[in-house]
């Protein structure tokens, strides 16, 4: 599973692209970047459409291969190392998003698994406001 990072693509859309891989996963861009553990102030999400070009380092036409067995820590470290983002990934529970940095040991694979099952029969439309766990 790749993801394309190219400097005139957006960040929605690599959020877009990401969801499409783990529907019930979602990752949110920041401007700061957050303790191992921790999460990520709200305030500091980075807008859906801010170019790569504007936020990223070393993209070029990038690719990021990303699989079901990789943890969400290592997910969020290359998108750190790599790239110079901040990312954090986020698990639904329903209606709502949490964050999983209680759980970054996890794969992305379990994440989503967790994610669809804590959500079966309880999600709406995909496109229905969800709340943000925020951490002030």
């Amino acid at each position: 599973m790749k993801i394309e990072l190219e400097d005139r693509k957006n960040l929605g859309q690599v959020q877009q692209e990401f969801s499409t891989l783990f529907p019930y996963l979602k990752i949110e861009f920041f401007s700061k970047p957050h303790a191992a553990g921790k999460g990520s102030e709200k305030k500091y999400i980075r807008g859906a459409s801010e170019l790569l070009q504007d936020t990223a380092v070393n993209i070029n036409g990038t690719p990021l291969e990303i699989f079901p067995e990789m943890t969400v820590a290592e997910l969020e470290g290359i998108f750190e190392s790599r790239f110079g983002l901040h990312v954090q990934v986020f698990r639904r529970s329903g209606k709502l998003w949490l964050e999983t940095t209680a759980t970054d040991n996890w794969t992305l694979g379990y994440q989503n698994q967790q994610g669809r099952e804590l959500s079966s029969g309880q999600l709406g439309a995909p496109d229905e406001p969800v709340d943000y766990h925020e951490q002030e």
